[in-house]
């Protein structure tokens, strides 16, 4: 198995390598060494991508998509993903539970416009830093805002929404 994590952030060039190894010919062409791998038969390709991350700039085009099958995946419910958050950063129910409602609320405002919203890294980070004995706003600032975006509307729409959870 071949796993290749974000191949949405590869050059063109280099996803187009891939081409002949996703379809039936299942083969990788390395021109520099004028050599032909052929993939055996239990061979997997499995490659994983956020679809319409930055507004399309950087989405895989049709033709490398086809050559695939989709799994779509969400957030885990919002308990599930306190559990995650509590036993990756060995923090408080308390604390997950505020940071995840702080990051289920973020991801529906789309007014905010964000390229990317806040992930569950982003809430382990911020967990992890509250546990260290950082203040909570302060944490969710440096691990949460800051990271999301530099726009000075929008820091201080999520520096909002910060202070209503904490």
């Amino acid at each position: 198995m071949l796993y290749l994590d974000e191949v949405a952030e590869a050059r063109e060039d280099v996803i187009v390598v891939l081409h002949p190894l996703a379809d039936h010919r299942r083969e990788l062409l390395i021109d520099r060494r004028d050599e032909r791998l052929v993939a055996p038969a239990g061979f997997q390709l499995v490659v994983s991508f956020n679809p319409g991350y930055r507004k399309g700039l950087k989405d895989l085009k049709p033709s490398t998509r086809q050559r695939f099958v989709g799994i779509a995946m969400d957030y885990p419910p919002a308990a599930v993903e306190e559990e995650v958050v509590r036993v990756e950063a060995g923090c408080e129910n308390g604390a997950a539970k505020r940071l995840v409602a702080l990051a289920r609320k973020v991801r529906t405002l789309d007014e905010l416009a964000l390229p990317e919203t806040v992930s569950t890294r982003l809430l382990v980070a911020a967990a992890r830093l509250i546990r260290s004995g950082l203040p909570a706003r302060t944490a969710c600032d440096v691990a949460v805002v800051q990271p999301l975006t530099d726009d000075p509307d929008t820091v201080r729409a999520l520096r909002d929404l910060v202070s209503l959870a904490f």
